[in-house]
């Protein structure tokens, strides 16, 4: 089990999707208040909102491999790890 679940597990009790909306939230705002890049960013984003038409396109024709676009251009090769996160 993770330490950052094992830390937050009694806190986010209570709220939605099994505690990931507030530790979600947590994450955010700890990483915004101590200037520390989000566990997420904005290559993140467009990866998983392409993941959706992506597969339509492959089931409507005859799934069919769809090439990956990287939004990066390669550089999250040259991106720092983020390490074990905790609280």
């Amino acid at each position: 089990e993770h330490p950052l679940w094992r830390e937050m597990e009694k806190r986010s009790q209570d709220s939605g999707h099994g505690g990931m909306d507030f530790m979600e939230d947590y994450r955010l705002i700890k990483c915004l208040r101590e200037g520390l890049p989000t566990d997420m960013n904005v290559y993140d984003a467009a990866a998983l909102s392409a993941v959706t038409p992506l597969s339509e396109w492959s089931v409507a024709n005859g799934s069919q491999p769809v090439e990956f676009p990287d939004f990066t251009r390669g550089r999250w090769q040259s991106w720092p790890k983020l390490g074990l996160v905790t609280a």
